[in-house]
């Protein structure tokens, strides 16, 4: 079984700084793409950023300039640095990864989400 874990979430002031983690651990061959999706109160999950294997990038429009995605594969960890944060940033921010296992399966694997507060 392959299981992620976020970490890194809290409650910052608007203008503020965060950066999450997520840990992919379990049985794991490849991660392959891995990302990054939000949940307001009340809302969708939503996508926040994606990140390929080799580091391509895809940010949601309402990121672009201020969130940066990156990862490192040796540690199969995920993290998302968050500058000048918004009201509207404020959710749960779940990680998502595509992993290839041990056992030669394929699947889509989610965190269990951290929370991002932010004051106004």
């Amino acid at each position: 079984q392959v299981q992620l874990m976020e970490s890194g979430g809290g409650l910052v002031q608007a203008g503020g700084s965060l950066t999450l983690s997520c840990a992919a651990s379990g049985s794991i061959f490849r991660v392959n793409l891995m990302g990054w999706y939000r949940q307001a109160p009340g809302k969708q999950r939503d996508l926040v950023a994606t990140i390929t294997r080799g580091a391509i990038t895809n940010y949601a429009d309402s990121v672009k300039g201020r969130f940066t995605i990156s990862r490192d594969n040796v540690k199969n960890t995920m993290y998302l640095q968050m500058k000048s944060l918004k009201p509207e940033d404020i959710g749960v921010y779940y990680c998502y990864a595509d992993v290839f296992t041990t056992r030669g399966a394929k699947g889509d694997y989610w965190g269990q989400g951290t929370q991002v507060t932010v004051s106004s």
